[in-house]
């Protein structure tokens, strides 16, 4: 597939795309998807939903045609409401999120480099996820300049220093 697509903001009216790229990030593994309600309604996933767009908020939407084929976006999540990936008060959590047929055709490469480009002329030092362990993602996090930062229960938190 030849780069086809096209990168723009997200705006308010992207929320439930990005519902479905909550879906997509969470059923990374072959043969284990859960059910779309299950996740939305979980509050490990919805607090990436919540709200959006909420001042502290930034994301990218990949289309192609004008269809939204992939986002990347961060939240800056409280210290009492962390994600899976909270570091600490000011870095922003991002999330990503590609549909199949687009994975592995640099589509989240531009997604992240683009957002990464925000959130450092936002004035931000660095941007933080969460990715389970297995990923295969976190092959492509590292390549991008991430690093493990703390281990838990099946994930890894990672961080990008953006300066």
């Amino acid at each position: 597939m030849a780069e086809t697509w096209t990168l723009r903001a997200a705006t308010q009216g992207d929320g439930l795309f990005l519902g479905d790229m909550v879906v997509e990030a969470a059923n990374w593994r072959a043969g284990a998807a859960r059910p779309r309600h299950e996740i939305m309604t979980h509050p490990d996933h919805r607090r990436y939903l919540a709200g959006w767009i909420r001042p502290g908020d930034a994301g990218v939407i990949a289309t192609v045609a004008g269809e939204p084929v992939g986002a990347a976006w961060y939240r800056m999540l409280p210290r009492t409401d962390p994600g899976f990936g909270y570091v600490g008060t000011g870095v922003p959590e991002l999330i990503i999120g590609v549909r199949p047929l687009w994975r592995a055709h640099g589509v989240g490469r531009a997604l992240l480099r683009r957002l990464c480009d925000q959130a450092r002329s936002e004035g931000r030092a660095r941007i933080c996820l969460s990715v389970e362990r297995g990923n295969f993602a976190q092959v492509f996090y590292r390549s991008e300049g991430f690093a493990v930062t703390q281990s838990g229960f099946g994930r890894d938190t990672m961080v990008k220093s953006l300066r």
